[in-house]
């Protein structure tokens, strides 16, 4: 089922790697022309476009797109105990791990009569996407809004697609665990909206004329969470007038093993991520065939028992998904950097020394008790990852996500005077005497004062 990559005795170059291990094809920039006109409606006609746009692509229409007071009451009295518990639990942990994120201003004295503070300013208005496609995602809610709490944002409002097949009081709006999930954690601002839609609303703000439960949805600065394609294409498209968090792509992860590892553990852990989406990498790299062989027996074993078999097995298959064999672990350790997993677990002899030689991943789940799906869920960390190769040069949702580092200059007289031949020699050199003049005009006129 899972195809074998052998690198052993080959080159293990840059730009090699980047050519032959798997990932999916997924095409943003395709997606553009589909969502710049979603976008542009959106913006030019505000609700009423949300409101139809919800009927072509979710198969609803909201009562009204922002949720009330009282369906999120009603989401939290219906929750079955053992989620609500599940859910507490996640949240409680999510806090006391993002909690330590928060940062602090600092003052740095360059000279004397010369400071430079940086101040950790948050947004002051986010929108949080939460998807609802082949699967519920109060996780998400989890994931996006604990660390926008604890970066004290000023405004938060989350979105996520209405439900055609929900029922009663909750016909039209999200799936009723992922506004309970928002209830719990005290976010009463919920709109019906999905997809590309949802990110021009956020972006363009609107007002929304719902019999009974009307309300403004004032533009926001940044918009983060994750979604399909075309969440990632109107992310592209609107970024600049809305910062993003990341276009996110589908999920995927890596098992750097050796032979070592129990083959059930690596291979469940290998369908939990396939189980996502039909594109979807699953990726083991290791020096040993014996377990390579060992886990695709699993593999094919598992996939064809578990509830979702058509579509991990699609994900599997896909060129998106391989076993990976290495000549040794540091071979392997190269591979798993230049794939820069969204999601990496080491399963190895000493996996925490082999974990923190690891470069590039979204995500390190070290030892076979960390799978990933304690990541998505409960172990504390942000499951909002890097995907795509991304986690090479980016990081997953944390507090800063939602900070701004501003410097705040202070200088005095003598201190400008001091400095000042300075910044006029490089002015000078830039050719912007200009600049040099902003500082002399003050050097100047204090040597006359």
């Amino acid at each position: 089922m899972l195809a074998t990559i052998d690198l052993r005795a080959r080159p293990l170059g840059a730009r090699d790697l980047r050519t032959v291990l798997p990932r999916a094809e997924y095409d943003v920039e395709a997606a553009l022309a589909a969502v710049q006109p979603i976008c542009d409606d959106v913006r030019d006609r505000g609700a009423t476009a949300l409101y139809e746009l919800a009927e072509r692509f979710d198969g609803v229409r909201p009562a009204s797109l922002r949720v009330p007071a009282e369906v999120l009451e009603a989401a939290v009295a219906a929750l079955d105990p053992d989620v609500r518990r599940a859910l507490e639990v996640s949240i409680e942990r999510a806090r006391t791990v993002h909690a330590a994120q928060r940062r602090t201003d600092t003052t740095t004295a360059v000279v004397p009569g010369g400071t430079v503070t940086e101040r950790w300013v948050p947004v002051e208005r986010v929108g949080l996407y939460v998807p609802g496609g082949r699967a519920v995602y109060p996780s998400s809610v989890v994931m996006n809004v604990v660390p926008a709490q604890l970066a004290e944002v000023g405004s938060l409002a989350v979105a996520s697609p209405p439900q055609k097949e929900n029922v009663g009081v909750f016909a039209g709006y999200p799936h009723p665990t992922i506004l309970a999930a928002c209830a719990l954690l005290g976010v009463d601002e919920v709109w019906s909206m999905g997809g590309a839609q949802a990110v021009a609303g956020f972006a363009h703000g609107f007002v929304d004329d719902g019999v009974g439960h009307g309300g403004e949805c004032t533009p926001v600065s940044l918009v983060t969470g994750p979604g399909n394609i075309y969440v990632a294409a109107a992310k592209r498209l609107l970024k600049g007038l809305i910062g993003i968090d990341a276009e996110a792509g589908p999920t995927e992860i890596a098992v750097l093993a050796d032979a070592g590892a129990d083959p059930e553990y690596v291979a469940a852990d290998l369908i939990s991520q396939a189980e996502h989406d039909p594109l979807a990498g699953s990726v083991l790299v290791t020096d040993s065939p014996e377990l390579a062989d060992a886990v695709a027996v699993v593999v094919e074993r598992r996939a064809a028992e578990t509830k979702h078999s058509e579509r991990v097995i699609e994900a599997l298959t896909g060129r998106q998904s391989a076993i990976v064999l290495v000549d040794d672990l540091d071979a392997g350790l190269r591979v798993v950097d230049a794939y820069a997993a969204e999601h990496l677990e080491v399963i190895t002899a000493d996996a925490a020394a082999v974990a923190a030689r690891v470069r590039s991943a979204g995500a390190i789940f070290v030892g076979p008790h960390s799978p990933v799906s304690l990541g998505d869920y409960a172990a504390g960390s942000n499951h909002v990852l890097p995907t795509g190769g991304s986690a090479s040069h980016s990081s997953g949702l944390s507090v800063q996500s939602f900070l701004r580092g501003i410097h705040v200059v202070e200088y005095s007289q003598e201190a400008l005077d001091e400095v000042g031949p300075h910044v006029v020699a490089l002015a000078q050199a830039e050719d912007l005497p200009a600049h040099g003049e902003a500082v002399t005009a003050r050097t100047e006129r204090g040597a006359r004062a």
